[in-house]
């Protein structure tokens, strides 16, 4: 795709990098096949051929307006487009520079800045969010059906193991998943421990920084991600071989800290290190003897694969193959590659678009009539929970059920 951008960005890093991605478009329309916004509302300016079109014309200094913004709000950043590309184009880091542009260009109805500037705020939080949790479950009887759905009741964790091994990793805590389902990291230091492998937790730590880095606050975003570094160095430093993370969504930003912090003299180096020692649960496993775990109690099963997973992280069919060395039957689930609507805060910002998408995903999922969905993300699991007909779990937690009939 040819360009010619504008002077004001012309021969910056921002203006080189962005240019660098729309060369490589040939504008082929491939990538509309499996847009699913695309699909639900048929309009060519919803899907990554037409919002790279308008990122084009933005930074080539053609005004900017509300719509172009209403465009690119509208994208779930599921990167399924990179998976169908036959050209390699580099949506989603275009994207996160086109919407930057945008922001700083478009102001926003108060309604929205409102509502961006609370999820910014909240969600990062666990300290914040967890009293407000806590009162939802009070008042969770007396909510509106849709509303009640929401409010995960509480569950009870599992103690971690004590420390025993002389290999270790760290997890990242993450921010929402501690609040909506806790049990599933202290799952995984079990699952871990089975394998020899002594999982962190690290106090400091905690929000990845993808909720500032998608709503529009990169800079917010850069604190979250030197934060987490600042707490994990000593333990990197001390040995340990591996971040793990139990949350797909985590996972990108965390493989993309060196490139998010690539100009900081100070973090670019060991944010360089973070993103090559990030490892999804899933990638752990895949490497290690799971003789540990009983076969049989076969359940059938109907894996949800979160777009992070498959898409952004490149390990589709991953998890698949754990659940079916331990004699799980996964049930076909038609189209796959498709977002279930959950996209970090892309369902509670766009609430229309992301609940059509949740009930094509939970017809798929639920056609072939299994007893349970796993899926590999907080997001998506709450997200499906909230409407399924039958129970939504991590799939760790699937591995934790074959220690115990193991009793190892």
């Amino acid at each position: 795709m040819q360009t010619r951008l504008a002077e004001f960005i012309q021969d910056t890093p921002t203006g080189r990098e962005a240019e660098r991605i729309l060369r490589a478009c040939v504008h082929c329309g491939f990538c509309n096949a499996t847009c699913p916004t695309y699909r639900l509302l048929d309009d060519e300016l919803d899907g990554p051929r037409g919002r790279i079109y308008l990122m084009k014309q933005a930074l080539e200094g053609a005004p900017v307006t509300r719509r172009t913004q209403r465009h690119l709000d509208r994208c779930l950043t599921c990167l399924s487009c990179e998976t169908t590309c036959p050209s390699g184009v580099e949506y989603g880091r275009l994207l996160d520079l086109g919407r930057e542009f945008v922001e700083q260009r478009v102001a926003r109805p108060y309604p929205q800045r409102l509502a961006r500037w609370t999820l910014r705020h909240l969600l990062p939080y666990p300290g914040r969010i967890g009293p407000l949790l806590g009162l939802a479950r009070l008042l969770r009887p007396a909510l509106p059906a849709t509303l009640r759905a929401q409010v995960p009741s509480r569950t009870p964790v599992a103690p971690w193991p004590k420390a025993r091994h002389t290999r270790r990793m760290l997890v990242l805590e993450g921010c929402v998943q501690p609040l909506l389902a806790p049990g599933i990291n202290a799952t995984t230091a079990r699952v871990l421990d089975a394998v020899g492998i002594e999982l962190l937790g690290t106090a400091d730590a905690g929000c990845c920084g993808a909720i500032s880095q998608h709503l529009g606050a990169p800079q917010e975003a850069r604190r979250f991600m030197r934060r987490n570094i600042d707490a994990w160095w000593p333990q990197l430093e001390r040995g340990a071989e591996a971040i793990v993370v139990t949350a797909s969504g985590c996972g990108v930003t965390l493989k993309q800290y060196a490139h998010y912090l690539k100009d900081d003299p100070v973090y670019r180096d060991k944010a360089q290190r973070v993103s090559a020692l990030a490892r999804d649960i899933g990638e752990i496993l895949d490497a290690e003897d799971l003789g540990r775990f009983a076969r049989g109690d076969s359940r059938r099963i109907a894996f949800h694969a979160p777009c992070t997973l498959q898409h952004g992280l490149g390990l589709g069919g991953m998890v698949e193959r754990l659940l079916t060395r331990l004699g799980h039957e996964l049930v076909p689930v038609a189209e796959p590659y498709l977002c279930c609507g959950s996209a970090g805060t892309y369902s509670l910002l766009q609430p229309g678009l992301s609940q059509r998408l949740l009930r094509s995903k939970l017809s798929d999922l639920q056609a072939q009539g299994p007893e349970l969905i796993t899926s590999a993300n907080i997001g998506c699991i709450h997200h499906l929970r909230s409407r399924a007909e039958v129970g939504v779990v991590h799939w760790i937690e699937l591995l934790a059920e074959r220690l115990q009939q193991r009793r190892y």
